[in-house]
């Protein structure tokens, strides 16, 4: 299970020690308070209940729903940070915790950077990520929701030869972190999506689409658009040949920016940059974009998914400029990686759960929005491919030397307008280029899944290889 503060998790908003979870704060507070001489004590507990559903041919296909809770403990002394955790919290359990992290510390390689976050006088925005009623919701309702959406996907159109998979999920959780250096605060979290996947076709042509709809609560949700979108990104595909080879202006639909940012983002990791993983190494001050390009990672916006009031380490969430005009204005730290590179944490540290140490990671990026809707970025263009989906994007994008390579399909454009599908076809670049070919970004922002939100944006002079 993730947890607070999660990279693009559904886990995670720290929520300040005042909080009603009082109960996993004294918890976490004593464990820290059990530091000794010379250490320093973090202690990191959570609790969730998870609910799954997914529909096939009319059935309930799979059905889970998973209560668990668990703590993380880290120890620091004389430069050496030892680890454990355990799925309980139990006294019992968790003294043997602590013992073991003690132990493990012991035996670690010392580590002049190693040490935990400190209060830094920062004050905690108000983000909303909770949705009561989503506790009170029957299952009745979660599995009845699935079974529609699979009943109305196979409903809509003629040309959809299957449903691969309809599906309903959501989480709540809770959390609390506490450090002997000072840090204490508290967390509650929920989220929920429903999901369809349908195959169209005619003749011996058929494409995939998949649409969603996320919320934090289930008023929230809309499985009427999860279906259309999904039968909208499959048919339109329907009939597509390759395209000529040559260079183009590509249109990234707000799906597949968002896994761009999402890929931009290990770049901007501070510790990418300080074991010289990053494309952005040493380039503070360089200009890296088109002057139209400001990427903030905010994750006090409670629209992101990855939206916290603290991060992963009980510092208070803030909103970083990582890119302004154009201009490349830094990274982002959690407290191990900023002392690495001589600054201060930006409160930027994540982690995947209880069972796991915080790193440094951008948590909700996104591209400040153009004055053109999609429809107007469309028009700006002209003429160019329209990329409704990449592949291969952990094989063919290299986040150090910036080559880009990925498979993609989607529809032409002519005349500012959408046109014929093409399909199997190959676009390429390097994000450095990418990046100073920005020709228009989109105001139609859209909160996604994962790190980044996404937006239609244009780039120039990209490598199309088709025929």
């Amino acid at each position: 299970m993730s947890e607070l503060a999660g990279s693009g998790s559904r886990h995670g908003d720290l929520a300040g020690s005042g909080s009603r979870h009082g109960d996993l704060v004294e918890v976490a507070i004593g464990i820290a308070s059990m530091a000794g001489g010379g250490e320093q004590v973090e202690a990191f507990v959570a609790r969730g209940v998870e609910t799954e559903v997914r529909a096939y041919q009319g059935q309930v296909e799979h059905f889970s729903s998973a209560a668990s809770a668990g703590v993380g403990v880290r120890v620091v002394k004389d430069g050496r940070q030892g680890f454990a955790y355990a799925g309980s919290l139990e006294d019992d359990v968790i003294a043997g915790v602590l013992a073991e992290a003690r132990d493990n510390a012991a035996f670690a390689t010392p580590d002049e950077h190693v040490a935990l976050g400190v209060p830094d006088g920062v004050a905690a925005a108000a983000v909303e990520v909770w949705d009561e009623s989503l506790g009170s919701w029957p299952t009745d309702a979660k599995v009845e929701m699935a079974l529609e959406v699979e009943r109305a996907a196979r409903a809509a159109d003629s040309r959809v030869r299957q449903v691969s998979s309809a599906d309903y999920e959501d989480a709540s959780v809770e959390a609390a972190i506490a450090t002997s250096t000072g840090i204490a605060a508290s967390s509650r979290r929920t989220v929920c999506h429903v999901s369809v996947s349908v195959i169209a076709g005619e003749g011996d042509d058929s494409h995939s689409g998949v649409g969603f709809s996320v919320g934090r609560g289930p008023h929230a949700l809309d499985p009427d658009r999860a279906v259309a979108d999904a039968l909208e990104r499959a048919t339109r595909l329907i009939g597509g040949t390759k395209a000529r080879s040559g260079q183009v202006t590509v249109v990234f639909d707000p799906r597949v920016t968002s896994t761009l940012l999402g890929v931009l983002a290990s770049s901007l990791s501070g510790e990418a940059v300080t074991k010289g993983r990053s494309l952005f190494a040493g380039r503070v001050g360089e200009e890296v974009a088109a002057p139209e390009v400001t990427l903030v990672d905010d994750p006090t916006d409670s629209r992101a998914y990855g939206a916290a009031r603290y991060d992963a380490e009980g510092l208070a969430s803030r909103s970083n400029a990582l890119i302004e005009r154009g201009s490349l204005r830094g990274f982002v730290f959690d407290t191990i990686s900023a002392h690495r590179a001589g600054t201060v944490s930006t409160a930027s540290a994540v982690r995947g759960g209880y069972a796991s140490t915080p790193v440094a990671s951008c948590r909700a990026l996104a591209l400040a929005p153009g004055t053109l809707d999609a429809a107007g970025v469309l028009k700006s263009v002209g003429d160019g491919i329209y990329v409704q989906s990449i592949t291969g994007v952990h094989s063919g994008v290299n986040p150090v030397s910036g080559d880009f390579s990925v498979g993609a399909e989607g529809l032409v454009i002519r005349g500012g307008e959408l046109a014929e599908p093409v399909r199997e076809v190959t676009v390429a670049s390097t994000i450095q280029r990418m990046l100073m070919g920005i020709v228009a970004i989109g105001s139609d922002v859209e909160w996604l899944p994962g790190v980044a939100a996404g937006q239609t944006i244009a780039i120039e002079a990209m490598t199309l290889s088709g025929t």
